[in-house]
């Protein structure tokens, strides 16, 4: 688990075991089997190398994530070690497990931010977007500044802080980036979705003199 604080930026590589992460010399010690959220994406240390480590990466997290592109392109990416039971969360509860991708429609400067707006690829996720909700962009936890009805184009207000302390600040326009909804929001519908189904069923069985007689038992 993370919140979506980034506390460093590094690179990542394509290596035949996987993919090579160089962190900021503050990321050492590292431990074998601990895990770093890489531009949002959890991945577990499998080897520790001179100033990097190894991790591996499976079929569907280069399907569903921008990390294999990143790796082959040698290019920067966020990172965060785990949450700590004794830290603050500062950002929001982020999982590290990508939904989708994203795609980014523009970047502009303002005097005191940046606007950064971004299309989901898959819009069926898009239903989890919606304005001043929490939404993790390449590992960041960033607010919606606005959303369209159906939330598939939203936007984020970017603080000069965070331009300055993340990889932010290297993005293209129509770049593909890793995007992680709310996970509250996902828990949520779910369980309201359950509640329905069980609802359903509770009432399609309820013992009743109608249900009797239309079933041949009066």
């Amino acid at each position: 688990m993370f919140t979506g604080l980034i506390k460093g930026v590094g690179t990542i590589h394509l290596h035949r075991e996987g993919v090579l992460v160089e962190p900021p010399t503050s990321f050492f010690p590292l431990t074998l089997g601990e895990s770093i959220s890489v531009d949002g994406v959890c991945l577990t240390v499998s080897a520790i190398r001179k100033n990097a480590f190894l991790a591996d990466i499976s079929e569907e997290t280069l399907r569903r994530t921008s990390l294999g592109e990143k790796a082959y392109e040698k290019r920067f990416v966020n990172l965060e070690p785990a949450l700590r039971l004794c830290d603050r969360l500062g950002g929001h509860l982020v999982s590290g497990h990508v939904d989708g991708l994203g795609k980014i429609h523009s970047i502009e400067s303002l005097n005191k931010s940046w606007n950064i707006k971004i299309c989901w690829e898959d819009i069926a996720f898009a239903k989890y977007t919606c304005e001043k909700a929490s939404i993790a962009l390449n590992g960041i936890s960033l607010t919606v500044s606005e959303s369209t009805q159906d939330g598939d184009t939203f936007s984020i207000a970017v603080v000069p802080h965070t331009w300055s302390n993340t990889a932010l600040r290297y993005l293209k326009i129509g770049e593909r980036i890793n995007l992680e909804a709310d996970l509250m929001a996902k828990y949520a519908e779910n369980l309201l979705r359950k509640m329905a189904n069980e609802s359903k069923k509770e009432k399609s069985t309820d013992l009743s003199l109608a249900w009797l007689a239309n079933n041949g038992f009066s």
